[in-house]
Parts: C-alpha cells; structure tokens; sequence
C-alpha cells in the first residue's frame, strides 16, 4: 500500500490552506480591532493577547502548510506530533505571562491615588 499523497490533492490542500489563512487574517484584524475598543485598550494585556492570537494562528498554518508537504503517513504523524508538543509548551508560557500580566495590571490599578 502506498502512503504517498497524490500531488494534485497536495495541490488542493494548499490552496484551501491558503485561503483559509486569508479568512484567518480577516478574522484577526476584527480581533484587534474589537480589542482596541475593550477597556484593556492600549494596556500591555491587550497587547499580549494581540501577540499571542497572532503567534498561534501562524503556527496552526505552518502547521498545515508543513502537512501539505508531507511524503507519507509517518511524516505527517512526525509533523503533528512536533507541533502539539511545541504548542502545548508555547500555551502553557503564554498562561503563565497572561496571568503574570493580568496580576501586575489589577495590582497597579489597585493602587490608591490618596497617598
């Protein structure tokens, strides 16, 4: 049995990735922009979760990209299995920073102005 990927249907799964990442951008621009109207606006929170957002989206396309160039079965698996455990290690520091950053933000703003 041969694992190999036809390259006409490597050629269609490009494509969709490609305008699947297009939908994406258009999604993270109202992202942003619905964020820059939050009462976090201009906050370093705000810009964290920009950056982040950003950050993993990119990674999920680069992902699916790779998937596209992929030989066989066992090179897709290898593929996947890199980027969950890269991902899992990239969402476990940018909890830790969030909330490192969520804590500083609520304690600056905890501050009394009476002093």
């Amino acid at each position: 049995m041969d694992n190999k990927m036809p390259t006409d249907m490597s050629a269609m799964v490009s494509k969709s990735v490609e305008q699947a990442r297009g939908a994406m951008e258009n999604y993270l621009k109202f992202f942003q922009n619905n964020m820059s109207a939050s009462p976090w606006a201009g906050t370093e929170l705000n810009q964290k979760l920009t950056d982040y957002a950003r950050q993993n989206v990119d990674a999920a396309f680069k992902l699916a990209q790779s998937l596209t160039q992929a030989k066989d079965a066992g090179e897709m698996v290898r593929i996947q299995t890199e980027y969950f455990q890269g991902q899992l290690k990239a969402l476990t520091e940018q909890a830790k920073d969030l909330s490192e950053t969520a804590t500083k933000s609520m304690a600056g703003s905890m501050k009394s102005p009476f002093k």
